[in-house]
């Protein structure tokens, strides 16, 4: 595991389009994607600061879909090299962790290098013209460091676009693992 900050996108950028398919095979478009506002999650199953806040993204999930946040979770893991990682298992940790929002594969990781997400987790949010609004951390808490997950940053930020309000530009990049990149397959910009 190597800890690996976010890459932190310039704001404002326009979020690229996808069209991936979530584990069961579901197809899933950004343009397509009605919202207030746009959150992408690159996670995976296996890294220790995903499974960290996994009930924290439920519940982001649980309380902004409904408030018009269109959420997604986005997979770009060499599923080769990390098997935990496959589809198959995004089914699973999906349904067990009550994730409510699609969660799906960047099989060739392309999503992500559009993106510059460079770990697990790394967030997105955009507002309804899809301009970067945050990209950051979830909050102040990591494994073993003895702080509450509460989601506190990424909640004020989605509250912020959400009410039409501005979202504070002090910004903490977020830390996870790095993405698994395929052989031959990491970014230029990826250390």
């Amino acid at each position: 595991m190597v800890l690996t900050p976010s890459q932190m996108l310039p704001l404002g950028t326009i979020a690229p389009d996808f069209d991936l398919a979530d584990a069961a095979g579901r197809r899933h478009s950004l343009r397509k994607s009605p919202g207030k506002a746009f959150l992408m999650v690159f996670m995976c199953n296996h890294c220790p600061y995903v499974q960290h806040v996994r009930s924290e993204l439920a519940a982001l999930g649980r309380d902004y879909q409904p408030k018009g946040l269109a959420m997604f979770g986005i997979n770009a893991n060499d599923i080769d090299s990390h098997p935990d990682d496959a589809p198959d298992k995004m089914v699973v940790e999906a349904r067990t962790h009550g994730y409510t929002f699609p969660y799906l594969v960047d099989a060739t990781q392309a999503v992500a290098k559009a993106y510059h997400a460079a770990c697990t987790p790394d967030f997105f949010l955009f507002d309804g013209t899809r301009k970067l609004v945050y990209r950051g951390q979830l909050d102040d808490s990591r494994p073993g460091n003895g702080r509450p997950v509460t989601g506190r940053d990424l909640r004020l930020a989605i509250d912020a676009v959400l009410g039409g309000k501005p979202v504070a530009a002090e910004q903490k990049p977020s830390l996870g693992c790095n993405i698994k990149w395929k052989a031959g397959n990491a970014p230029a910009w990826f250390g």
